[in-house]
C-alpha cells in the first residue's frame, strides 16, 4: 500500500475533526470575526447612544463643548490610569456590560479619528454628554451631539464601513449587536426645567412627546437592521448632589425631578409593551436604573456604600462636574456619586450586574441582558 493510500484515513479524520469542532454559526461575516477568538458568541459588540452616563469620550473632540470629562480626577481608577472622557472615576456601565459579554476591547468613541476599519467590528459609542432625545436639549452645555445626530452618524458613516468590513448587508450583521440607548435625563434637567420649552406644555405632554420621539428613533435603528435593544431608564436625578445643592432648603430628594423621571420610565415600559411600535422579531430590554439606584440610596450598607449624598470630587460652580485637578475622596467605593450627577464605578458595577443577570422584572424588563445576548 502506498504512503498516499495509508494517509487518506488520517486526512479524512482531520477534515471531520475541523468540521465538527469548528464554530458553527449562520455563515455571515459576524462569524468570521468571532472565529478570530475560536468561538462563536451571540453578541459581537455594542452600538451605544445617549448622554454622559454612557459617553466614553466623544465630547473630548468637540471644541465648544462644556460637558467634558477629559481631565483628572475623572478616570483616576480607569485601567489606563488616565482620563478618557468617561464621567466617572473608572469604568462606566457600558465598559462593565462589555466585560460581562466578553467583548475583547473597550467600545471606541465615534469622534476619535482612529475609530475606523477593524476597530469598529466590536461596536462604536456615539453618546455625547449633555445631549438628549430632543435636538435642542443641551444647548446650555455648548456643543453636544443630539440623539438624532448620533443615529445619523451611525447610519451615514459607521454602517457603510461596517458593511464593507463584514462584506455583507446590515440586516445580516446588525442582528448580532446590542444597541444600547441611555438618553432622556438631560431633556428634563437641561431643557424642560430650565424653562426652555413653551410654558403652556405640561410635564405629561412633554414626557409623551419624549417617549414618542424615542420610539421613532428606535424604529430608525430597527429599520437599519437592529434587533437587540437595551434601553436605560432614567436615574433618580432628584437625589443627586447637584439637585440637592440647587435646593439648599430641601432635606431629601427633589421630588419634582424624580416624579418626572418616573413618569418617563412608566411611559417607556408602556412603549415596549405597545403593539404600535411595529418592530417584529426584536427584543427591547429596559434596565430600571431608577429602582436599582434608589435601592442603593435607601439601603446602602448591603451594597457597601456609606455616603449617598456627597460628591466624591470637588465640584465647580455649577455643582455638576469635578474641578480640574481638584481633590477626590480616598475610597471611591464608599461613595454613590463621583461628581454632582454621575455615579462612581462601584455603582456602575451594581447597575451592570443587575442589567446582565437580574431575574426581577422590576429591575430588568422583560428579561435580562444575558438572556437577550443568547437570542
Amino acid at each position: 500500500m502506498s504512503l498516499k493510500t495509508k494517509s487518506a484515513p488520517l486526512f479524512l479524520l482531520m477534515i471531520l475533526t475541523f468540521v465538527f469542532l469548528s464554530p458553527i454559526c449562520n455563515g455571515d461575516q459576524y462569524c468570521k470575526f468571532a472565529r478570530k477568538n475560536d468561538e462563536c458568541t451571540k453578541v459581537q459588540g455594542m452600538f451605544v447612544f445617549g448622554s454622559s452616563l454612557v459617553d466614553n469620550g466623544n465630547n473630548n473632540f468637540l471644541v465648544n463643548s462644556l460637558a467634558k470629562a477629559n481631565y483628572l480626577p475623572y478616570g483616576v481608577d480607569f485601567p489606563l490610569l488616565e482620563p478618557t472622557g468617561r464621567f466617572t472615576n473608572g469604568k462606566n456601565v457600558i465598559d462593565l456590560l462589555g466585560d460581562h459579554l466578553k467583548i475583547p476591547t473597550y467600545i471606541p468613541s465615534f469622534n476619535d479619528p482612529s475609530t475606523k476599519g477593524s476597530k469598529i467590528i466590536h461596536g462604536v459609542n456615539f453618546a455625547s454628554g449633555g445631549s438628549g432625545i430632543l435636538d435642542d436639549t443641551g444647548a446650555v452645555a455648548g456643543e453636544v451631539i443630539s440623539l438624532n445626530q448620533q443615529i445619523r452618524n451611525f447610519e451615514n458613516v459607521t454602517l457603510p464601513e461596517l458593511e464593507e468590513q463584514a462584506e455583507c448587508n446590515s440586516k445580516e450583521s446588525l442582528k448580532n449587536y446590542l444597541f444600547v440607548v441611555g438618553s432622556g435625563g438631560n431633556d428634563y434637567s437641561l431643557n424642560y426645567f430650565l424653562g426652555l420649552v413653551n410654558k403652556n406644555i405640561t410635564i405629561q405632554d412633554f414626557t409623551a412627546n419624549l417617549t414618542i420621539t424615542l420610539s421613532h428613533q428606535l424604529k430608525r435603528l430597527y429599520d437599519m437592521g437592529a434587533r437587540k435593544f437595551v434601553v436605560m431608564a432614567l436615574y433618580p436625578n432628584g437625589c443627586s448632589p447637584m439637585a440637592r445643592a440647587r435646593n439648599p432648603n430641601a432635606t431629601d430628594c427633589i421630588q419634582i425631578l424624580n416624579d418626572a423621571a418616573q413618569l418617563f420610565n412608566t411611559n417607556l415600559r408602556t412603549l415596549v409593551d405597545s403593539p404600535t411600535l411595529q418592530m417584529p422579531d426584536s427584543t427591547i430590554v429596559i434596565v430600571n436604573a431608577y429602582k436599582i439606584i434608589m435601592d442603593i440610596l435607601q439601603n446602602p450598607t448591603p451594597y457597601g456604600f456609606s455616603d449617598t449624598k456627597n460628591p466624591c470630587c470637588d465640584v465647580g460652580g455649577t455643582g455638576t462636574l469635578c474641578k480640574k485637578g481638584g481633590n477626590v475622596c480616598s475610597d471611591r467605593n464608599d461613595n454613590v456619586y463621583f461628581d454632582g450627577l454621575h455615579p462612581t464605578e462601584a455603582v456602575n458595577n451594581v447597575l451592570a450586574n443587575k442589567a446582565f443577570s437580574s431575574n426581577l422584572i422590576d429591575e430588568v424588563y422583560p428579561t435580562n441582558v444575558h438572556l437577550l445576548s443568547k437570542v
